[in-house]
């Protein structure tokens, strides 16, 4: 006997999906979720397989086992939670602005890091972290005093134009910009600030030590900048003259 379609309905309403939801995320028909919880049809392989990797079950507790049975060696939500509370947290290390300065000699250094505080975010996803203050109104309306957690960028290779990151380099030291790459200049990037005040700037790709694309943005209750409407017109109007601008030098 399988427990296919059972378990299908079960695991979707778990997850507060309507047929509708679930059916985009396996890729198909809506239609098909209803005859394969009304067990008027069995799931195809490759459905099963989509399954099993979005709730990280195997095909044999997929089809064998009834999730939501209690007895024996307890429900999927027992085991779930006791997955996640044998799985260790991942810590991140806070940089805060008054260790900048020493992180760009020390980033590489596991002592140096050691020392730096950590903390955690459940909410993440599996990747390397770190978290960094930053201050300033160049990335307004992200305030000053912010946290940005960023996850670990490879290579330039894996820049996304225009996505804003945490850059390390040399001469800038820590910074937080939006990031194009230069179609003229091959061995430089563009920062750009979300505050149209301040130009846009090169640095040299040999200069960048690190990149973190940020993740969230932590920032203290009530600070959020609050424009009213005039300063928002001239702001975007600043803004298109210097990407227009921008566009120019970069092509």
């Amino acid at each position: 006997m399988s427990f296919a379609g059972k378990n299908l309905r079960y695991l979707r309403k778990l997850r507060g999906w309507t047929q509708e939801e679930f059916a985009t995320k396996l890729k198909i028909k809506r239609s098909l979720i209803g005859a394969y919880e009304e067990e008027r049809a069995e799931p195809r392989l490759d459905v099963l397989e989509n399954m099993c990797s979005i709730f990280k079950l195997s095909l044999d507790e997929l089809l064998l086992k009834d999730l939501s049975s209690t007895k024996n060696s307890g429900s999927y939500l027992d085991k779930r939670r006791q997955m996640k509370m044998s799985a260790p947290a991942q810590d991140i290390q806070f940089v805060p602005v008054k260790a900048a300065a020493g992180y760009l000699a020390g980033y590489a250094d596991p002592e140096f890091l050691d020392e730096l505080n950590t903390f955690t975010l459940p909410m993440l996803a599996p990747g390397q972290y770190r978290a960094f203050e930053i201050v300033g109104d160049s990335m307004l309306p992200t305030p000053s005093g912010s946290v940005i957690v960023g996850e670990k960028v490879g290579g330039l290779e894996d820049i996304k134009a225009n996505n804003t990151y945490i850059v390390v380099s040399k001469g800038e030291g820590i910074v937080y910009k939006r990031v194009m790459k230069n179609n003229r200049l091959k061995n430089k990037l563009t920062l750009v600030s979300d505050n149209p005040v301040y130009e846009p700037y090169n640095v040299s790709a040999e200069d960048v030590m690190e990149l973190w694309k940020a993740q969230m943005i932590i920032t203290k209750a009530n600070t959020q900048q609050r424009w009213d409407v005039n300063q928002l017109a001239g702001l975007v109007n600043n803004l298109q003259e210097q990407v227009s601008s921008l566009k120019k030098k970069m092509n």
